[in-house]
Formats: structure tokens, sequence, C-alpha cells
């Protein structure tokens, strides 16, 4: 069963285009909208509960099918933040590049996310 949205996807789009309209400009709320909403779409394009995704302090989602992890810290986590996950999410900038560049904090061999991305 695909992941219940708290974000409408209409109301994600349109948060998501105001970012690309905006950049760092943005309002928080809609900052905050545009993130959660690009990690549903992560979570419905790759579902599963072995990597943790997280963008403090926005939220976090499980996904990538494999195996899962019952307690404590997961062993494959992402973490970055909104601008960065924007970006990489949007396609702006490339999983790669963004991990070269110091802005993903990843753990893990199943914490690549290149195949899922870009999302939106």
């Amino acid at each position: 069963m695909p992941p219940r949205r708290r974000v409408p996807v209409v109301a994600g789009r349109a948060a998501v285009q105001r970012w690309r309209d905006t950049g760092t400009e943005l309002a928080r709320d809609d900052l905050a909208t545009a993130v959660r909403y690009a990690l549903e779409e992560l979570a419905t394009v790759a579902p599963g509960r072995s990597v943790e995704v997280r963008v403090p302090p926005f939220g976090a989602v499980q996904c990538v099918s494999g195996t899962t992890h019952t307690r404590g810290t997961p062993p494959n986590v992402v973490e970055t933040d909104a601008q960065t996950w924007l970006q990489v999410a949007t396609g702006a900038l490339s999983w790669d590049g963004a991990w070269e560049a110091g802005s993903l904090r990843v753990s893990g061999h199943r914490a690549d996310l290149a195949a899922y991305l870009p999302l939106v």
C-alpha cells in the first residue's frame, strides 16, 4: 500500500515551483511544504524501509525496499539541508554533485538514491 500523503499534491507542486522561482528567499512555510512533498514523492517512487532520508527540521521518510530495521538509528541514512534536498529532488543538482560537494551526509551501502532522482 502506498504511503499516506500529508501534503496534497497540488499544494506540494505549487510550493516546489515557488522554490524554483525564488530559491533561498522562500517563506519558511512554503519551504517546509516543498521539502515534505519531495520526501513523500521519494517514499512513493521508492517504497520500503531500508533507507531513512532526513531533512531537519522539516521531515524524514523511510524508503527503498530491502532489509528493514526495527529499533534505533537505521544502517542506511541520508541527511541534508532543505536547499540541497530540493536541488537534488528537482534535478537542479545531481546526486553525485551534491555528494562530492559534501552537502549530503550518507551512510550505508543502500543509501545511494541516484536511481530515484530527480523526483519533481
